[in-house]
């Protein structure tokens, strides 16, 4: 009993003298909690999401759409043509993009009753965050009905007699349909005159949607995904594949975590007799360092090369961007990889505390970049973060080789951005890594 007690008491004691390795242990899990509870608590606000509007129409009616969905605290709108939005939401610049047609003012009025065709509301959507779809749909259907309503029963007549012409003069309609339709523009008509002749402030829009009318939403959607180049917009889903970028973000994941094993087994290799031998050998540190770092990063690549190829031989994943760009982003990352496992193993003093401190950090990395939770989740201050994370960077450049079908131009953003980081971490483990045990 007291040989056990002993070596207990040898194991909580070492525990306790490596302080870094408690105060990681104790502050990861409490990071990730933190991190979760803030997107998912009850006070958590999702962030504005980007959206594109282009007005086709021109009218009155779409001026005042475009009024209301640019006050809706939820949508950061930005208006520009149809052509450019397409192009911002393939590039993953903005979340969808919402094309109102010319003539729609028009035929949504007569389409409130029936008496002519929907207009058709085009949203093309990023394919890789489809959960905004749903918020989407539902910010322009609000927006849009709520105008076109108003529009229809304004008080001022204009609506409700168009609307009496079309309902009097469509063949489409059964004579007991437009009977009851004329009779219920005659009640509004009625019920706005009286309104008028005392002075109060009805609303136009709750009086002109009696539950049980027949009354349906004045407008169509037409929803396909923003695929590849060369996808047309009357056709659904082409060129995006839920895999490349789950590949992406974890592959991005699991090579970090390699580069920081190749830092630990360096912390390792300076227990061993082999370190003494290189420090009696002829070369420098920055030379132990750079071979590191190169055969690291040699490893890294092929491992993320063999990720890829598994995703594109199994899972349907296809290079429809540039090969070169992808050769470049997954060569660059794999450097940053490198570099970032030798920075780990100069700031930690030994194997055990290095080794917590790094998955902290690649944590971090992971969960801020956006490989875990779409970052249209975050907070606006956190995606401000995340353009400053390598991980972030890297995974946007692995989408626009892949399923974005980006040009070669659009990958060197993300690949200076690695090769900037390599850089600095691998400049402070050459200033900070320590030769002797």
């Amino acid at each position: 009993m007291h040989a056990l007690i002993a070596l207990i008491r040898k194991d909580l004691q070492l525990f306790l003298r490596n302080r870094r390795a408690i105060l990681m242990t104790v502050l990861a899990p409490i990071l990730i909690a933190a991190f979760f509870g803030s997107l998912f608590g009850s006070d958590a606000r999702v962030s504005q999401l980007a959206v594109a509007l282009s007005d086709e129409d021109g009218s009155a009616l779409s001026r005042q759409i475009v009024q209301a969905m640019r006050a809706d605290a939820s949508l950061q709108l930005q208006e520009m043509p149809a052509a450019q939005a397409l192009e911002a939401v393939r590039a993953g610049r903005l979340k969808a993009a919402v094309t109102l047609p010319p003539g729609f003012a028009q035929a949504a009025t007569r389409a409130v009753f029936g008496a002519g065709a929907k207009p058709e509301i085009l949203v093309v959507y990023d394919p890789s965050q489809s959960t905004v779809l749903p918020l989407v749909r539902g910010l322009v259907a609000q927006h849009v009905s709520q105008r076109v309503m108003q529009s229809a029963f304004s008080s001022g007549g204009a609506g409700l007699a168009g609307m009496r012409r079309d309902v009097s003069s469509a063949p489409p309609l059964a004579p007991d349909r437009r009977q009851d339709l004329l009779a219920i523009l005659d009640s509004i008509e009625r019920v706005q005159a009286a309104d008028a002749a005392t002075g109060a402030a009805s609303s136009a829009a709750g009086a002109g949607t009696p539950a049980g009318s027949g009354l349906g939403a004045p407008f169509a959607t037409r929803e396909v995904q923003a695929a590849g180049a060369g996808a047309a917009l009357n056709r659904a889903a082409q060129g995006y594949n839920a895999y490349a970028h789950s590949f992406a973000g974890m592959g991005v994941q699991f090579i970090l975590m390699q580069g920081v094993e190749f830092g630990v087994a360096l912390l390792l290799m300076r227990r061993s007799a082999l370190w003494l031998r290189l420090r009696a050998a002829p070369v420098t540190r920055a030379q132990v360092l750079g071979a590191r770092l190169l055969s690291g990063a040699i490893i890294s690549a092929a491992v993320f090369t063999v990720v890829l190829g598994v995703a594109i031989a199994f899972f349907g994943v296809r290079v429809q961007g540039s090969w070169t760009g992808l050769a470049a982003i997954v060569t660059a990352f794999a450097l940053m990889t490198s570099a970032f496992g030798l920075m780990i193993a100069a700031i930690g003093r030994s194997p055990e505390a290095t080794r917590g401190l790094a998955i902290l950090a690649t944590l971090l990395l992971v969960m801020v970049g956006g490989a875990w939770v779409p970052s249209f989740l975050f907070p606006p201050w956190l995606q401000t973060v995340s353009a400053w994370t390598p991980t972030h960077w890297a995974v946007q450049g692995l989408d626009a080789m892949t399923w974005r079908a980006r040009p070669l131009a659009e990958v060197w953003a993300p690949v200076a951005v690695q090769l900037g980081c390599g850089a600095l971490f691998a400049g402070i483990a050459l200033l900070r890594f320590r030769w002797d045990e």
